[in-house]
């Protein structure tokens, strides 16, 4: 936590732009220039709340995705969750929508699809008792959903160049109003994730004994379906598709936490906001004065963890 105060503050201080630190400091302590003033107030505090909460609803997304498919490479990018959000909400501004709150909802159905497509590949014999093949499942939906979407910058100039901009995966832009369309959908999903982390500690030990203990693995499933959609989809919807945030912040958690999903899920709550917003800084400084996108950076910082997760592993499941 102390870690992630001292991030959000480097958050607020350093960018692409001409307010460096002191400026930016001057504006925190009551002073400052309207310019200055300008910079942090309408963007970066914004982006720095929007990364608050994408890498909180990534990083408990996926935690509930390898908890309930007992898989440690089980991530919402990978196993095409994302990408099914990222096509739906393609697909609506294409079509042309334009409302953000509208834009929340089609991107939580188009990852609703996907975990229902995750799930029924990882109850397929062979498939989802083996890691690897679940992974390489997950990468074949996201290739396919991925071109399906590039297929779409065909058809409309106007919508392709809003779909271009959103699809890399950034923070830059960002405003309070996208926070607000998402913030019913991340209450709803943290009450159902406060309802499933008993259950959720009892599937670890398999399906049987949860039964035995009187949860039903069917109806914990669903609810797992129904929470990650809501998280990814607020997630992808605002600041676009994402990769690897939801592998690297529970492998982490559970480094840190052990095998327990319950004290998993407590700190991928600071771990998530901390690596993307981390990310995002870097992102706005490593080729200053321009930016690197986010999903990009992500992308080049997860595949080494997936590799190790790979290898270390050699796969049992969880």
């Amino acid at each position: 936590m102390v870690l992630l105060a001292m991030i959000c503050l480097a958050s607020l201080l350093l960018g692409a732009g001409d307010v460096g630190p002191a400026r930016a400091l001057a504006v925190l302590m009551g002073q400052g220039d309207a310019e200055a003033r300008f910079v942090l107030g309408s963007l970066r505090l914004p982006r720095t709340l929007i990364g608050l909460v994408v890498g909180l609803s990534l990083g408990v997304a996926g935690a509930l995705l390898q908890a309930v498919t007992r898989n440690p490479l089980a991530e919402p990018g990978l196993l095409g969750v994302s990408a099914g959000a990222a096509f739906a909400v393609a697909l609506a501004l294409l079509l042309g929508a334009t409302a953000t709150t509208m834009r929340v909802g089609v991107a939580q159905l188009g990852a609703m699809v996907g975990c229902l497509c995750v799930l029924g590949v990882a109850r397929v014999s062979g498939t989802g008792n083996d890691p690897v093949r679940l992974v390489l499942a997950g990468a074949a939906l996201t290739g396919l959903l991925l071109s399906l979407t590039s297929l779409l910058l065909l058809f409309d100039q106007r919508a392709a160049d809003e779909i271009r901009f959103w699809i890399v995966g950034s923070l830059a832009g960002r405003r309070l109003e996208h926070l607000v369309a998402i913030l019913p959908s991340l209450l709803l999903a943290g009450g159902l994730v406060l309802a499933m982390a008993r259950p959720l500690a009892a599937m670890a030990l398999g399906e049987r004994i949860a039964s035995g203990l009187g949860h039903r693995p069917g109806l914990i499933r669903l609810l797992v379906i129904v929470a990650v959609a809501l998280l990814v989809g607020a997630a992808t919807a605002t600041a676009g598709p994402i990769a690897f945030i939801g592998l690297v912040v529970p492998f982490t958690a559970r480094a840190l936490a052990g095998p327990d999903v319950r004290r998993t899920l407590w700190f991928c709550l600071p771990l998530g906001p901390l690596m993307v917003i981390t990310a995002d800084i870097v992102s706005r400084i490593v080729v200053a004065p321009s930016e690197m996108p986010l999903g990009v950076l992500t992308a080049l910082c997860g595949a080494p963890v997936l590799i190790a997760v790979v290898r270390a592993r050699r796969m049992p499941t969880l």
